[in-house]
């Protein structure tokens, strides 16, 4: 008899390529055997390579779903894509706490597409101070980091908060991911140096789903930052192409 799985929440965009947003998320979750359920933020029109456009959801259906689904089912922790602003963000935290306190939240802090498209309102990330303090872990990319840390002037070795930079935008010790957390670094450094990775639509968001999927199976931050980019790495020596393939 199959195990239960325990439950994990997406609450992120919808990308038609299935590369990135809830799709990409719901697949990883289900090849790491938990339980994924979705909530969508916002439907948007993109390809591998092009965001055209991008149409938010309203706030009170967002935050309904997730009541009711959190009501329903024991989720253990839950990964956060795209979002219109800090208030936004806020909101929905409100609500994941008031219906499991405990549950692990990750916050994928999309601010730009690759292709430029911005996504997050820059005008409200001085108000993510206090948003943070509600967040288990964030996982922005190197860029990502540099642009928060400007705005919200946030020491996160001093807060509850943990971060992953992720490697894969630096330009010194390229793909080695730094996890801060109570007050250490950790350096995660790619397992194989004669792997081959290619650049893939998404992988923030596989990355961030990942992490939240060993969360919710028990793993401390540390083991499953290291298993959820272990999960990433075999994501990115898959194919080629930009979109990638869950395996």
């Amino acid at each position: 008899m199959q195990a239960e799985r325990p439950f994990v929440i997406t609450i992120a965009g919808f990308d038609p390529s299935g590369g990135a947003g809830i799709l990409a998320d719901c697949k990883t979750f289900e090849q790491l055997k938990v339980q994924g359920l979705a909530v969508c933020t916002a439907m948007t029109v993109q390809t591998e390579s092009q965001c055209l456009s991008m149409e938010w959801q309203p706030l009170d259906q967002v935050l309904s779903t997730v009541d009711i689904l959190m009501k329903k089912y024991p989720v253990e922790a839950v990964k956060i894509g795209v979002v219109k602003e800090a208030g936004f963000l806020n909101e929905i935290i409100k609500t994941i706490k008031a219906n499991a306190p405990e549950a692990k939240i990750v916050w994928d802090p999309v601010l730009k597409s690759t292709s430029e498209f911005t996504f997050f309102d820059l005008d409200t990330l001085s108000q993510l101070k206090n948003v943070l303090n509600q967040i288990n872990l964030i996982t922005p990319n190197y860029n990502e980091y540099q642009v928060l840390q400007e705005n919200i002037l946030f020491k996160q070795a001093e807060g509850p908060c943990a971060v992953l930079i992720k490697g894969g935008h630096r330009e010194d010790l390229l793909g080695t991911d730094v996890l801060k957390e109570n007050g250490k670094e950790i350096l995660i450094h790619p397992s194989d140096d004669s792997s081959v990775y290619y650049p893939k639509h998404g992988s923030g968001c596989v990355l961030s789903s990942a992490i939240a999927a060993h969360l919710a199976k028990g793993e401390d931050m540390e083991s499953a930052c290291r298993k959820g980019k272990l999960y990433i790495e075999k994501f990115l020596t898959g194919t080629p192409g930009l979109l990638g393939f869950h395996s």
